[in-house]
């Protein structure tokens, strides 16, 4: 792997982890009682606060003039890429477990490949073993998750974790008295796969012509405060489930509004600016693999032939979609490309560091 990629591939694999740690946390919270509007309104209101310094002191020497156009897009972005995305996401989370809600969000390398496929940010060519390659590894990557989700088969004997988490052994017992709508649940998750796909492919279009991805997120997370607070207000009117006691929902407001949307939104971007929309999304079946170690770890969950088969082929299906999009990189034309973008960017960068010694 080469220096430039190695940075794009640290950044996702980082991010996958931090949103690993958020599904298990809300899925905690959620089960103690928490509103999912609640929460994903008090992630946005955390996330802003931590991105505005971020966005003003790093970008307020090199960031380009903001136009009408501009803030359509951003107020796009926070309609897709937080608030319709993360609402159905976390309703979804409570109505399932972790391991299918993540299984459900391998669908967004497909849905982003065919939703940037007419935008031209990628192209099929399957005549080519490149593109062959990619539309093996989609297929590949949604039939492991599907197989993952609807298939179980007998149980894995691997013994049982040594990490007890009696808080989450409790509140596991509270949740499974309680009733949850498996149908609605997948629904909602694939929902949320088909709008975070739409906001990749929203933000790749936006970098291009406003390359500030520290101002564009604090105003996303900023639009999406105010839409998820009064769709929050509207549906749960009462203040004490506003309330982030017990401490498991202060923490799990504070991680996901820092960590997974204010940390993720800005290495998101700046990875879709460097390698594209697809080469974002195909990290998401590392997701799942985590996800899957951690519920066994800390949930007690039990693992399945379908659990384990499913998981391989997610991420062959992974190595290949990467494989496919590094060998189209490497074509001749593409590599000039490709060259001309990353020196325009280092020279951007450049010119920030100068700036901001001055």
């Amino acid at each position: 792997m080469a220096a430039g990629d190695c940075l794009p591939f640290l950044a996702m694999v980082l991010t996958q982890v931090g949103y690993a740690g958020m599904n298990i946390i809300s899925k905690l919270a959620m089960d103690s009682g928490m509103n999912p509007f609640v929460l994903v309104a008090y992630r946005q209101i955390f996330a802003t606060v931590a991105l505005v310094p971020f966005s003003y002191f790093l970008e307020r020497k090199t960031r380009p003039r903001m136009t009408l156009p501009i803030l359509f897009q951003i107020f796009l972005s926070s309609i897709f890429g937080a608030t319709v995305n993360q609402i159905t996401y976390f309703i979804g989370l409570k109505n399932s477990t972790p391991t299918i809600a993540c299984a459900l969000s391998n669908l967004l390398p497909a849905v982003t490949f065919l939703l940037a496929v007419p935008f031209g940010l990628e192209n099929v060519g399957i005549k080519s073993k490149a593109g062959q390659s990619k539309v093996l590894g989609t297929i590949l990557c949604v039939g492991g998750a599907m197989l993952l989700s609807f298939y179980h088969g007998h149980s894995i004997n691997i013994g049982e974790s040594s990490i007890h988490w009696k808080y989450a052994e409790n509140t596991g017992k509270v949740q499974s008295s309680n009733d949850t709508n498996f149908i609605l649940g997948p629904i909602l998750l694939i929902a949320s796969s088909v709008s975070w796909a739409g906001w990749f492919i929203i933000q790749a279009k936006m970098s291009e012509s406003y390359p500030a991805p520290y101002t564009t997120s604090a105003l996303l997370c900023l639009m999406a405060s105010i839409q998820c607070g009064i769709i929050g207000v509207c549906v749960e009117h009462d203040a004490s489930a506003w309330s982030l006691s017990p401490g498991i929902r202060a923490v799990t407001c504070l991680y996901a509004g820092i960590v997974c949307s204010a940390l993720a939104f800005c290495l998101i971007s700046w990875c879709i600016q460097r390698k594209g929309p697809l080469y974002v999304s195909v990290f998401s079946p590392l997701l799942l693999v985590i996800v899957t170690i951690l519920s066994w770890t800390l949930l007690q969950e039990k693992l399945y032939i379908g659990t384990v088969v499913g998981s391989v082929l997610i991420v062959l299906g992974l190595y290949a979609v990467l494989w496919g999009k590094n060998k189209e990189m490497m074509n001749p034309r593409n590599k000039i490309a490709v060259a001309e973008k990353e020196e325009k960017q280092e020279a951007k960068e450049d010119l920030e560091l100068q700036l901001a010694v001055q």
